[in-house]
């Protein structure tokens, strides 16, 4: 992991992966707009430190495609109907970076020109530049791929420096923390430890993703205020995977 040198951050752009359901909070369903100000709170800490960040959000606060395909419905419909609840998501994070003077651009992978900008790789990036946090939403664009995907291939095309995955436990267990005390929680793991002990950090897609683009991925507790912070700035926090080598 970079260290940070003379209280500057370790990393210069980054790609936080949320999951729907973390917005949703202790409600469960929708968005909970305490743990959105919390959550905004963080990154415009973050922001005003010059780190260039990028979002990819999940819909599982709204609607959850993979278990209405379980339920019976046609697998492509119900992961379309998942994009559009991240879109509603993303446009949730939007006003409220905004309302915090954070300026930003939500990107589409689904086009839809009236409240969303498509994705266009370059144009992303130079929105990083300008100091711009881009929200990525709709996934990959396409069914039968998750959420965590999006994220390791958006933080791939973006050429980040780090993709933080935001989670409510403070890092990677080999069993639930949860439902096990004496989870063993691990400071450092390489991609294919994730892959052969079947962790649940990210699915099997995305994290093949990273691991063949060498993308460093800190796994951490978003409601933990402050850790976003640290990790910018090199603090051990979390989990840390790295490349196998």
């Amino acid at each position: 992991m970079p260290a940070a040198k003379s209280g500057k951050p370790a990393y210069s752009r980054i790609l936080l992966k949320l999951s729907g359901e973390a917005l949703a909070g202790q409600r469960g369903y929708g968005v909970d707009l305490q743990v959105l100000q919390d959550l905004v709170a963080d990154l415009k800490e973050i922001h005003a430190l010059g780190v260039q960040i990028a979002i990819v959000i999940g819909g599982g606060n709204i609607f959850r495609g993979m278990q209405a395909s379980e339920a019976g419905m046609d697998r492509a419909s119900a992961d379309y109907m998942g994009m559009l609840a991240t879109v509603i998501n993303a446009l949730a994070i939007q006003d409220a970076l905004e309302k915090q003077g954070v300026f930003t651009r939500v990107q589409s992978a689904i086009e839809m020109q009236e409240i969303a900008e498509p994705y266009i790789r370059r144009r992303a990036e130079r929105h990083l530049e300008k100091g711009r946090v881009v929200i990525f939403a709709a996934g990959t664009g396409n069914p039968f791929f998750t959420t965590d995907t999006a994220a390791a291939l958006r933080a791939c095309e973006i050429d980040a420096n780090l993709l933080l995955k935001a989670t409510k436990v403070d890092g990677v267990y080999d069993s639930d923390p949860v439902k096990n005390p004496n989870a063993k929680k691990f400071q450092e793991l390489r991609y294919i430890d994730v892959l052969s002990k079947g962790l649940e950090v990210m699915d099997s897609a995305a994290i093949s993703l990273c691991m063949d683009n060498s993308m460093p991925i800190i796994v951490f507790n978003m409601n933990q205020r402050g850790s976003m912070k640290d990790v910018i700035m090199g603090k051990k926090v979390g989990t840390l995977i790295l490349p196998n080598h």
